[in-house]
């Protein structure tokens, strides 16, 4: 068992924080957010993640999962975790003001001996400045160690309790063994950890985020292409996720990628590149097709009546940015919205879990006011509505009551963003249908 305190419980702090209690660790986690914290020690889960509440209350009632304000939770622990934002910056580069400020506050805090393993995503030589600026702090011995998380909204538990690879990047030999006994109910099932040097791991994670992010974007581009000249792209990715060399994975086409983590590192990387005289050409050109991508389905509303919906109402199904999470940061719902608000239209949504967060996103927008309505029910949703889009592919929206759709709705016409309905089933219904990359 090790003493563990976790900085940030933001999502990636306080599911791995959890996830460690959970096999067996003494856990605290640490924030500044008071609001946040009371809630927390309460069982309350701030952020939706399935099977989180759960482990959550699990773990406090054991005693071995707790929450503080306090700074002093630092010391005596045997790793101190690093997991504050690293948000996008002007330029695209990531921001580290949170995570310098948080390795100040350990540098302050801790005991002889500690190993600081940055959670956090970072970009390469981030380790030796978080060391630097600790060592401003402390005359006391302390590793560093690289520990970035490949945890997927949505699956973060599984994902945690049986991961692909554990990866951790070390400055020598104590720290390592202390990951390896953190890690050791995992690994002693068979999951792997990888150990190499904190650049490889800082790396590792951005190469991994900017590769899958590459895989959607270029479907997206497949898919686009399949419009223009007649093929459709459900039968085109049959006929290449057979493939063992490309597999099925990150090959759905769609209204483009968004969340906490793929928009940023993908900037972040071809930021670092710039920084190195790189030209990052074929991640930028995953950049640049999802700029076009996540407007794609609203620009095929606005091209389908004539390029002015003025006097029209238009329902999204889904706000979060994928299923399963109440994240809505870089959603392609917020986009799909702004444009649809521009050309006229008042706009209805509904998600499964994201509203109040979407909500609070469309209450900032003062040019919103009177024609953005966050709804309860889908089928509210949609009343009187000229068009609905399909825009995040929640389990719920696959079998619609189409009936009860048509009679609700002002105009039949579906637009769906991820695929996900047979236009022959909708055609014969009486509803338009066009979706992405099926002609």
């Amino acid at each position: 068992m090790l003493k563990v305190t976790m900085l940030g419980t933001g999502y990636v702090g306080l599911v791995s924080g959890t996830c460690f209690a959970e096999l067996g660790h003494q856990v605290t986690c640490l924030d500044i957010d008071s609001k946040k914290i009371g809630l927390l020690k309460a069982g309350q889960s701030p952020i939706y993640e399935p099977g989180l509440s759960d482990l959550l209350k699990r773990n406090i009632q054991a005693e071995r999962l707790h929450f503080t304000l306090d700074k002093s939770s630092i010391n005596g622990a045997d790793l101190v975790f690093l997991a504050v934002g690293t948000p996008t910056g002007d330029q695209g580069e990531a921001n580290l003001q949170y995570i310098f400020e948080a390795a100040k506050d350990v540098a302050e805090n801790l005991d002889d001996g500690c190993t600081v393993v940055v959670k956090s995503t970072v970009p390469v030589g981030t380790f030796s400045k978080i060391k630097k600026i600790m060592k401003q702090h402390t005359t006391k011995k302390f590793d560093i160690v690289s520990n970035p998380e490949f945890l997927k909204e949505g699956a973060a538990i599984e994902d945690f309790m049986k991961p692909d690879r554990i990866v951790v990047g070390h400055d020598g030999e104590d720290s390592l063994e202390k990951m390896r006994e953190l890690y050791r109910p995992i690994t002693d099932n068979g999951y792997p950890l990888y150990e190499m040097s904190n650049s490889s791991a800082e790396m590792a994670k951005y190469a991994a985020n900017c590769f899958l992010a590459t895989k959607i974007s270029f479907i997206n581009e497949i898919a686009n292409l399949c419009d223009r000249v007649g093929a459709n792209i459900d039968e085109v990715r049959q006929g290449i996720i057979s493939d063992p060399r490309i597999g099925k994975y990150f090959l759905n086409p769609g209204a483009g990628y968004g969340g906490s983590c793929f928009p940023k590192d993908v900037k972040a990387l071809i930021h670092l590149a710039k920084e190195n005289e790189i030209d990052f050409k074929i991640v930028q050109a995953a950049d640049d097709v999802n700029d076009v991508q996540r407007e794609l389905i609203a620009k095929k509303v606005v091209d389908h009546f004539g390029g002015d919906l003025t006097g029209k109402k238009i329902a999204l199904w889904g706000l979060a940015f994928k299923p399963e999470t109440d994240d809505i940061r870089e959603a392609p719902a917020m986009y799909i919205m702004e444009l649809l608000v521009s050309k006229g239209a008042t706009v209805t949504g509904y998600d499964p879990i994201a509203n109040d967060n979407f909500q609070a996103w469309v209450d900032s927008r003062p040019h919103f006011s009177g024609k953005v309505q966050i709804l309860n029910k889908k089928m509210d949703c949609v009343e009187g509505a000229d068009a609905m889009i399909l825009v995040t592919d929640w389990s719920e929206f696959k079998a619609p009551n189409l009936d009860r759709m048509k009679d609700n709705m002002r105009e039949t016409k579906i637009f769906d963003a991820r695929n996900i309905y047979v236009r022959d089933v909708l055609e014969k219904k009486g509803f338009f249908y066009q979706g992405i990359g099926r002609g």
